[in-house]
């Protein structure tokens, strides 16, 4: 007989709460699949989901978000499942909160979509700059929010873990309005310092990238929805030891490394966080100085989850993300994932069905890796041209540019100049074309 007595407590539970604005349709997840996607949170955060509450609306309730009777059934459901938290798909105003607080009363702890991802994210911060970045977020969300419930509760913000919400101040009496503004002016203050520690970081990336461009050495960033199988993807093509997990948010750090493709170029590849339908807006401020190494891409691998009956509509959340964060212009090769889980016959299906430009691939069996490094080698040159040039001395400003945007292979001083060749953007070849040697590479 085991009689090993765990250290951990019991689970926390929880009951979702998701809500279909509108019309049914549209780009993004549908309401079920949204729902799955908020307990795969749930369940990445801890917490063990007991039920579901579902809503059509066609617009919020401007005080309890949901309507009066779907919160006393709510209020009854936690009550009959024992469920200490109440967990909404969408994000909550803070009046929404208050009056929602107010009816279900102080032993019920309420979380939003974005409480939820906050929390993760404190959970998953390694690094300092992650955990400067989360605490950032966490402080700017609290921010607004912030009643007699929740005075000294920011002292607790940060990579430590504490879970964003009404949790934590259940219970506790306020000393007065004098207390919330000093509270108030502290966060302010603690903002104002963390947002100087990470234009800091974003300074030193910015030198790190500089250093990078001056190398020629392209850049390659993995994007995608979370969970889709980057860091997997990333570890099978340099052999590095990233953490993946079949978890949602599972590495939140940019990692990069050196990869050698079959051409005999060196590029350098980075895993970036994932992306999610509904990302709080909190999160990709404060993750500025991670999200500009997608922006200094020369090519984004969009990694997409073939296995997920709602990809197409996560393909399209990516897309938009992409241009919130002004990386809509970089181009974009789209690779397909996960195709060990299918047999011979669907993927046969699969691929007739792909674009011409798509690529499908296992990053957990190595299927697809050798024809995507082909494509990766021809996506890095398209839209650049093979050059052969002999520049004056004079025009070093020449040289300097073609260091800055394009790819050196060779540079040698001769009598005569400035000799160099390599692969320029087609749209500068006019600056250099009294100084080419050949039209054509030999």
């Amino acid at each position: 007989m085991d009689t090993t007595i765990s250290n951990q407590g019991p689970s926390e539970t929880a009951v979702l709460v998701g809500v279909q604005i509108g019309p049914k349709g549209g780009e993004g997840l549908d309401l079920d699949a949204s729902l799955d996607e908020l307990e795969f949170l749930a369940e990445t955060a801890g917490i063990d989901v007991l039920g579901t509450v579902t809503q059509n609306l066609a617009v919020p309730n401007p005080k309890t978000y949901i309507g009066s009777g779907k919160v006393e059934e709510l209020k009854a459901m936690t009550e009959e499942l024992g469920a200490q938290t109440v967990i909404f798909d969408d994000e909550l105003s803070p009046r929404h909160q208050r009056e929602l607080e107010q009816v279900l009363g102080s032993s019920i702890k309420l979380l939003d979509r974005t409480a939820l991802i906050l929390d993760i994210f404190a959970q998953h911060a390694n690094t300092r700059e992650g955990m400067l970045q989360v605490e950032l977020a966490q402080l700017k969300y609290r921010l607004p929010r912030l009643t007699r419930a929740w005075t000294h509760l920011a002292r607790q913000a940060g990579g430590g873990g504490g879970r964003t919400g009404s949790a934590g101040g259940v219970g506790l009496r306020g000393p007065g309005e004098q207390q919330l503004e000093v509270d108030r002016r502290e966060i302010k203050q603690k903002i104002s310092f963390l947002d100087e520690q990470i234009e800091k970081v974003r300074e030193s990336r910015s030198r790190h990238r500089d250093q990078r461009r001056k190398s020629n050495v392209p850049v390659v960033a993995l994007v995608g929805y979370t969970n889709a199988g980057k860091s997997t993807l990333l570890n099978t093509l340099s052999g590095a030891e990233i953490y993946a997990a079949n978890q949602l948010f599972a590495t939140l750090d940019p990692t990069t490394r050196q990869l050698e493709l079959p051409s005999g170029q060196t590029i350098l590849m980075t895993d970036t966080v994932g992306f999610i339908q509904k990302l709080p807006a909190q999160l990709i401020a404060a993750f500025r100085a991670t999200l500009e190494e997608i922006n200094e891409a020369d090519l984004l691998l969009h990694v997409v989850d073939l296995s997920h009956p709602q990809h197409r509509a996560q393909e399209i959340t990516v897309l938009q993300t992409l241009e919130v964060i002004g990386a809509d212009t970089i181009p974009v090769l789209t690779v397909y994932n996960k195709a060990d889980l299918f047999d011979e016959e669907q993927l046969a299906e699969m691929y007739s069905a792909l674009g011409h430009s798509d690529i499908l691939i296992s990053a957990k069996n190595g299927e697809g890796i050798s024809d995507l490094l082909q494509r990766i080698s021809v996506e890095i040159k398209r839209g650049y041209a093979y050059v052969d040039l002999v520049i004056p001395f004079a025009r070093g400003d020449l040289v300097s540019a073609f260091h800055e945007k394009g790819h050196v292979e060779k540079l040698a001083h001769q009598n005569d100049g400035i000799y160099i060749c390599g692969y320029l953007p087609e749209q500068l070849l006019g600056s250099y074309q009294s100084y080419r040697r050949k039209k054509t590479r030999p």
